[in-house]
């Protein structure tokens, strides 16, 4: 599943054959069909529920133990501008990847990417509502903040370049500072 995971995060669903996904995981042909019996698409459901579990952790990682919920944030975009900036632009989100590519042609990949984008809106809301805001600031950030970062990564791929994704960050901060005067 990793070698799906890296291939779609780079190539997209569309983008990648599974002649591709097996020989980037060494494996024989079959051995796909033997534990995916439903082929590309049961990998692709299987990739993105399991990666986006894995991004989830990222509000563990930056929002959790920041000192104040600016600092998180911060800490949040500046680790996407790292990784676009080391990846050569080639790395982004493979759950919007995905669902860009599939949400009008592919129901079960579709449901896949919802359930994601719901988990983090959860994980998200409970890790901001931590800093004091109410559930639904909370849960107006978060979705704030992932429509950012996606959109980021869109851009700067696109452009080749980090300024949308400072600007994303910039304008999550003052979402929440907004946020966080309103709950005063």
């Amino acid at each position: 599943m990793a070698a799906g995971a890296e291939l779609f995060r780079r190539n997209g669903y569309s983008g990648t054959g599974l002649k591709q996904i097996v020989g980037e995981a060494n494996a024989p042909f079959g051995s796909l069909y033997h534990f995916f019996p439903g082929g590309k698409e049961q990998l692709g459901t299987e990739v993105v529920r399991e990666s986006g579990l894995a991004y989830i952790q990222l509000f563990d990682l930056f929002i959790a133990p920041a000192p104040d919920l600016i600092s998180g944030i911060e800490a949040f975009f500046a680790a996407g501008i790292a990784t676009l900036e080391a990846t050569d632009y080639v790395e982004g989100c493979p759950i919007a990847t995905v669902a860009l590519e599939v949400a009008s042609t592919n129901e079960p990949l579709r449901q896949a990417t919802a359930d994601v984008f719901t988990a983090w809106i959860d994980a998200g809301t409970e890790k901001f509502a931590k800093f004091g805001l109410s559930q639904e600031a909370a849960r107006t950030l978060t979705i704030s903040v992932v429509n950012s970062l996606e959109g980021a990564f869109v851009l700067c791929r696109a452009l080749r370049d980090t300024e949308a994704m400072a600007v994303a960050g910039a304008t999550s901060v003052d979402v929440a500072k907004r946020l966080q005067s309103e709950q005063l």
